[in-house]
């Protein structure tokens, strides 16, 4: 996944995320250009999934 493909679905994304993650927040969902991977980070550690999982559930989206 690339930051094009990420950042242009990110709104539709987002809101599925916090459905499925409740502990999910707007600013943990909050994509800032050059920060992805800070973000993503964290919504590892608040969801517990690895890497690979939480782009495999993003990609299903």
């Amino acid at each position: 996944m690339n930051t094009t493909e990420l950042k242009g679905k990110w709104d539709a994304q987002k809101g599925k995320l916090k459905q499925m993650f409740a502990t999910l927040t707007d600013d943990d969902l909050l994509f800032t250009e050059g920060k992805k991977d800070e973000m993503l980070g964290k919504i590892q550690i608040k969801v517990g999934k690895t890497k690979e999982e939480l782009h495999k559930i993003i990609a299903s989206i």
